[in-house]
């Protein structure tokens, strides 16, 4: 007969547990202050083990064996062999204790370059202590390149530049640094490492041509620039006409249409004529898609297309949207616009999906400018140019390496061909933008 208020579900084996944990919880409490104590010495450990190489490991276990075999079988040469191994390590850890109090600057002159011009990487050390500082390496990535020097012994307050020149053969960014100094034995069994810097980018822009002024866009604009096309609300008045059914009455110029009643004899109207100021925003999509080039030479004629429309486009004071792959910059600055196409690389993207990518970033382009390469056919365009609303003025610019320098209308869009960048001066005024 069990006893009142005790109850047997009690004796679950989970029960005992579930009591158990607020238990565990006050011991790790009480735990806590132990470990912050502990913690700086964990730390030093961990860093210690971090500076040892894998020579260094292994001259550790050789050691560690030695000791076990002079142990097992009382063979005094292998406890000396691992005594000296010890020895060894110890005098080469010895080489890392210290700090170095440096002041370490990473600069590169100029950041921004085209393909084919160099730029300096310029690394400043200055030691900052009051005594000497002995001779360490330093090295800092350049690219996929390592720069590798050996700094001398400095005195106090004293500085030491090293510079490495830096050619560009190819389009792209290129990173830099961060510089970090090395510590440790002659021997290689310890290396401590630590990084002063941060990395850099240098910006290697792709080659451009000079072009002729675009023309204006579509876009009415306040700042715009002043076209032929009548309007009949704007700021650039351009004559007077006779009344039209549907006119806005409030452009009827009362003065003139009085005049013009009384010679007349009958009531006639006249209303004010305007022309159109727009302002272009002009959107250049360069396809993305590996598949739509013949090799990569043809690709980096596509982005330099694009580039010298883009510059060109700055130049005339247009707005300019640029999309390429998983690349995109909107009314950037003449710098982020060429530095956008530095970043440009191949991506898992059709024209299409970058000219529908377009028309969320910059719904009120007024001018698209779709640059393929040579496997790209009309289709591609069409596909792309459905993206876009219909009064949108688009054209489009194949990249074709040894083909034909030519332009032809096509549906309603003119699609030009370049086979190398000096064509795109001679064939983009054959589009007339406006």
């Amino acid at each position: 007969m069990s006893r009142p208020g005790f109850d047997k579900r009690n004796q679950r084996p989970g029960f005992d547990k579930l009591n158990q944990r607020p238990k565990f919880h006050r011991l790790n409490q009480r735990l806590q202050p132990v470990r912050e104590l502990l913690q700086p010495g964990v730390d030093a450990c961990r860093r210690v083990l971090a500076a040892v190489t894998g020579f260094g490991w292994t001259v550790l276990a050789l050691a560690a064996f030695c000791w076990l075999l002079a142990g097992l079988f009382g063979w005094g040469e292998l406890a000396l062999t691992a005594a000296v191994l010890l020895v060894g390590f110890a005098v080469a850890c010895a080489f890392t204790i210290g700090r170095m109090n440096l002041a370490v600057d990473l600069e590169a002159d100029p950041v921004r370059v085209t393909v084919g011009e160099s730029s300096a990487a310029r690394v400043r050390v200055t030691n900052l202590a009051r005594t000497p500082a002995l001779p360490i390496g330093l090295e800092f990535p350049v690219g996929t390149a390592v720069g590798r020097f050996t700094l001398p012994a400095l005195a106090a307050d004293a500085s030491h530049d090293e510079v490495v020149i830096i050619p560009t053969q190819q389009r792209g960014v290129i990173e830099l640094g961060p510089v970090v100094t090395q510590r440790g034995d002659p021997f290689g069994m310890v290396r401590r490492e630590v990084t002063w810097t941060e990395r850099l980018e240098l910006f290697v822009h792709p080659r451009r041509v000079p072009l002729e002024p675009l023309g204006s866009g579509l876009l009415r604009d306040l700042e715009g620039h002043t076209t032929q096309d009548m309007s009949m609300s704007d700021l650039a008045f351009h004559t007077l006409r006779e009344y039209s059914p549907g006119d806005d009455r409030r452009y009827i110029h009362w003065r003139s249409s009085a005049k013009v009643s009384s010679a007349r004899g009958a009531g006639t109207f006249l209303v004010k004529q305007f022309l159109d100021t727009r302002r272009s925003h002009i959107a250049v999509v360069v396809d993305a898609d590996e598949t739509a080039y013949a090799d990569a030479a043809e690709f980096e004629l596509a982005i330099s297309v694009g580039a010298s429309i883009a510059v060109r486009a700055l130049a005339d004071e247009m707005d300019l949207t640029i999309v390429c792959g998983d690349h995109a910059a909107t009314k950037p600055a003449p710098s982020l616009a060429l530095d956008t196409f530095s970043r440009a690389d191949f991506a898992a993207c059709t024209l299409a999906e970058s000219t529908g990518r377009l028309n969320h970033l910059a719904p009120d382009a007024s001018v698209a400018i779709l640059v393929s390469g040579s496997n790209a056919g009309f289709q591609t365009y069409a596909h792309a140019r459905a993206h876009l609303a219909p009064e949108v003025h688009t054209f489009a610019i194949t990249s074709e390496r040894g083909g034909t320098m030519a332009l032809r209308q096509a549906s309603g869009m003119t699609v030009l061909t370049v086979a190398t960048l000096n064509d795109l001066p001679r064939v983009l005024p054959g589009v007339i933008v406006q």
